[in-house]
């Protein structure tokens, strides 16, 4: 029980990472400017370095903005993302968004951010604090646990509310890697798909991270040092997050009943010439593909909750062009949770365990 009676509302913040505004250069160049000089992100320069390698060169030609006449990668890219209701990681948190707060009633208030651009930390949190909510839950939509995404998220919380005179209880929540309710939803949904045993293999493919942030999370006394360090959660890797994400395979697989030999975790997403956590999803596909023959590969995205960028066009297009240069012939992603109604029970559900002790 609270140690005091709560006389507001519970506040509940879903934040998940963010999105241009269009799919525009001078959008995207705002967006990456923003997001890459996150110092959680890019974690290997100093502050005035990565402010002119991000603002003065990655940015401008990644987004295009450098000639107005043609879009840079990342914009093409978004353009093909975008569909009539705009950006679907954006899309679908706002109708997540209204969908939770109706399924968890008038006792709480739920507001959606975004790390990076709009609608803002500070703005949905200024919201809150307008309600007079008596706590906050701040909820980001990764389930396994990053420094440069809830981590990131975590910081940005406390730093506005830092700000603020008067600051009601706030919890913040790490991860949810193994929730059973999710597990399920993940899991269901390729159930849905029919019989599992016409791919040749199962990938669950995770955003990658620099192995040097992986090592961080443990003083670089575990992560690539302990044989088989993902093979289990300990005290000494309970964070990290490639331990979490191997968990989240595990929990999936054990629920849909696959041998370890039906499938691999694998990370996708890397960018630069650092080693980043392995292996990488490219990579085993060319694999399966060429030494192995595989036709059909079935690959889940447990790290996303919702279509953005890296599931619809970097697995769903650009992983299925390579995969089809290498022999093979299709590759099925199962389908994000975006507004599925078990994926909405479920948050509603995690919500309510998390905030039972405050409300009651």
């Amino acid at each position: 029980m609270a140690l005091q009676p709560h006389f507001g509302k519970q506040g509940v913040l879903l934040v998940n990472l963010g999105t241009p505004d269009a799919p525009t250069p001078a959008a995207v160049n705002r967006y990456l400017g923003e997001f890459l000089t996150d110092p959680r992100v890019i974690d290997n320069l100093p502050g005035v370095a990565q402010q002119l390698l991000v603002r003065g060169i990655i940015a401008p030609i990644r987004s295009g903005i450098v000639n107005p006449f043609k879009a840079g990668g990342s914009t093409k890219l978004y353009q093909e993302l975008w569909t009539e209701n705009g950006s679907p990681l954006k899309y679908y948190g706002e109708v997540v968004t209204e969908k939770v707060a109706a399924a968890l009633g008038d006792d709480y208030v739920v507001r959606l951010a975004m790390r990076y651009q709009s609608p803002s930390i500070e703005a949905a949190l200024g919201e809150l604090l307008a309600e007079q909510v008596s706590s906050i839950l701040v909820f980001p939509l990764f389930p396994q646990y990053a420094s440069a995404t809830t981590g990131s998220v975590h910081q940005e919380v406390m730093r506005l509310l830092s700000k603020q005179q008067t600051i009601p209880d706030v919890k913040l929540v790490n991860s949810y890697y193994e929730q059973p309710e999710l597990i399920k939803v993940f899991a269901d949904n390729a159930r849905d798909l029919g019989d599992l045993d016409r791919y040749d293999h199962i990938i669950f493919s995770y955003h990658g991270l620099p192995q040097r942030q992986l090592k961080k999370a443990d003083d670089c006394n575990h992560c690539y040092v302990v044989d088989g360090c993902c093979g289990s959660i300990s005290r000494v890797n309970q964070f990290c997050y490639s331990a979490q994400c191997h968990a989240t395979t595990r929990a999936i697989a054990d629920n849909l009943g696959l041998s370890p030999d039906r499938y691999t975790t694998s990370f996708q997403s890397r960018l630069g010439f650092d080693d980043w956590a392995k292996p990488y999803t490219i990579d085993v596909l060319e694999e399966w593909a060429k030494e192995r023959g595989a036709k059909k590969i079935l690959c889940f995205s447990p790290a996303f909750v919702a279509d953005c960028l890296e599931t619809t066009i970097e697995i769903g297009v650009e992983y299925q062009e390579e995969f089809e240069k290498w022999g093979g012939e299709r590759i099925d992603l199962v389908p994000s949770l975006n507004d599925d109604p078990r994926w909405i029970a479920a948050l509603a559900s995690m919500i309510r365990q998390e905030t039972r002790e405050a409300v009651a």
